[in-house]
């Protein structure tokens, strides 16, 4: 199981950290992405790791911005998000896929595993 947190109202050029934290099985097992969906909108990859953090993926709209990081001891894996932009509004979900290859998946489909999602709203 999967629990997305760290979401909330931001203003623009604001920082916010969202945590997924796993419960039931050892995450170090796992490739995690971090995907968003705005109203109307596909949900999206904006950041992607493989099982031990070597292998990391940014979407263009957030590189430079957002940071994925993974901390296999406390089961968590972390989404720094710097310089937001009013067009990063929207519900943020994690998702893992059981995988010990030294690559990451950016498509909703390879993973098995989904959090509930947590709102990211960034103000003008």
């Amino acid at each position: 199981q999967l629990q997305a947190s760290g979401g909330g109202l931001v203003q623009a050029g604001g920082s916010l950290r969202l945590s997924c934290a796993a419960s039931g099985r050892t995450f170090n097992d796992y490739a995690v992405g971090w995907f968003r969906q705005a109203p109307g909108k596909e949900r999206e990859c904006v950041a992607a790791t493989n099982w031990n953090g070597v292998s990391t993926y940014y979407a263009a709209s957030v590189k430079g911005r957002f940071t994925i990081s993974r901390d296999n001891a406390k089961n968590t894996v972390y989404l720094q998000m710097n310089s937001l932009k009013p067009e990063d509004t929207a519900v943020y979900y994690c998702a893992a896929k059981f995988s010990r290859a030294s690559y990451y998946y950016t498509s909703v489909g390879r993973y098995d595993y989904w959090g509930q999602g947590t709102q990211v709203t960034v103000s003008s």
